[in-house]
């Protein structure tokens, strides 16, 4: 009995094939990736490599270095280009820093009457004397927590990053730390920040691809302070500076979010716009010039606009696929979303995707109807397009001592299998 239990938790995979959006048919699989491994091996009825050679002829004709286009509501990818390699976030770090803000204010920890003094530091360092983005902070002045979020925002300001970190923190250092701890925690895996703007550091990296997760959390976690990135113009000390997002103005829906720039990391852009009910969040990075930055950055978000739409895999309720239970009174738990499952598609047509569940199991009994099981997340050609959370549709009590004896002695047969296969 005690070996059989120290295997439960292996991750288990259902695998499902949706043709067209049609039917659908699961089973366990091995957890491959799709494009590789048993997936690949499928042969020509597959459909994979044709598809993954007609979505290159559909790609956006954009010259960044890096790129991604993702949905905002379910993080669906459109489109990406050398997403996970780690570059030089210039100002867009300062998604982070405002990120951080936001979190504060929503805990309480922080209010936005709140005061912070400008020391020699930010100033000199963020303020007139750098000759960089600043709000023109005086020297020793006071300046509310309001005030330096819209300086960060709308005028990517260095000396209003500095002031926040050292008010909060007590020195831009330790308040970097915090930022990297942050990010770890809403999933920026990768990401590493050794200042509050984003100013030339051989430590601070981040990825495009978490770039756009970082924006979708901004977006959807803090609606309300979401609004500053989508103000035209700040007024500082005298000094009324612009939004320097070039998509303000120039893109239908475009409300957000920041460009940056250094020699290092050339100039970026995190952009987000929304038409139509559906929302877009665009990232590209690593080309030589504003205008360059502008224009792929509104390319690439109207070409998403232009060429996808969302439709339904799953209404609201239904059941998705089940999880294997260990010493329950039934052999399996029915899965569910927690509400209509769609993905994001091609106008031109419907594509094979590949969807699997995937848990960690068999799932101990008692279980709880709505307890939290797995994912099912869902490829299209080697894109994750989705990746929904996946609950109890029903509870489970415990079974009697034959069916957890049997449960137990199943689970001895397949770790006993499982070990023999590896030595071969």
């Amino acid at each position: 009995m005690t070996f059989a239990k120290s295997h439960i938790g292996r991750s288990l995979v259902a695998a499902a094939l949706v043709v067209g959006l049609g039917a659908i048919t699961y089973a366990a699989t091995p957890a491959h990736r799709p494009g590789s491994g048993l997936a690949a091996k499928k042969g020509p009825s597959s459909g994979l490599a044709a598809k993954k050679d007609a979505s290159k002829k559909d790609e956006p004709a954009i010259g960044a270095l890096h790129a991604i286009l993702i949905e905002a509501q379910y993080g669906a990818v459109l489109f990406e280009r050398d997403a996970d390699q780690l570059i030089f976030p210039a100002s867009l770090a300062k998604l982070m820093t405002a990120e951080y803000v936001f979190n504060e204010l929503k805990q309480g920890r922080l209010n936005l009457t709140d005061e912070f003094m400008v020391s020699e530091n930010a100033w000199r360092k963020g303020g007139a004397p750098s000759h960089g983005s600043t709000m023109f902070a005086s020297l020793n002045s006071k300046v509310s927590v309001d005030d330096l979020l819209h300086g960060v925002i709308i005028q990517s300001a260095n000396d209003a990053c500095i002031v926040l970190a050292e008010g909060i923190a007590g020195s831009e250092a330790e308040f970097a730390a915090k930022m990297t701890q942050r990010a770890r925690e809403i999933g920026l895996q990768k990401s590493v920040f050794t200042n509050s703007n984003g100013l030339p550091d051989p430590g601070t990296k981040v990825t495009t691809r978490e770039l756009s997760i970082l924006a979708r959390h901004i977006i959807r976690n803090y609606p309300e302070s979401y609004k500053i990135y989508g103000e035209r113009e700040f007024t500082w000390n005298k000094i009324r500076q612009q939004n320097r997002n070039p998509l303000l103005g120039t893109l239908e829906g475009a409300d957000g979010l920041k460009t940056g720039f250094t020699k290092d990391a050339g100039y970026g852009l995190v952009g987000s716009a929304t038409q139509h009910g559906l929302r877009l969040v665009a990232v590209v990075n690593g080309l030589k010039t504003a205008k360059e930055r502008a224009d792929e950055g509104k390319k690439l978000l109207e070409w998403g606009f232009r060429n996808f739409e969302p439709r339904a895999l799953f209404a609201e309720g239904q059941i998705i696929g089940a999880a294997k239970v260990y010493g329950g009174a039934s052999g399996r738990v029915q899965l569910v979303a927690g509400n209509e499952v769609k993905v994001m598609l091609p106008k031109s047509g419907a594509e094979r995707l590949i969807a699997r569940i995937v848990y960690k199991g068999p799932v101990p009994a008692p279980i709880a109807a709505g307890q939290p099981i797995g994912m099912l997340k869902v490829w299209r050609s080697d894109n994750v397009i989705l990746e929904m959370p996946l609950k109890a549709a029903e509870s489970v009590g415990k079974g009697n001592l034959t069916q957890r004896a049997f449960d137990a002695v199943t689970e001895m047969m397949v770790a006993l299998f499982r070990a023999g296969a590896e030595r071969l």
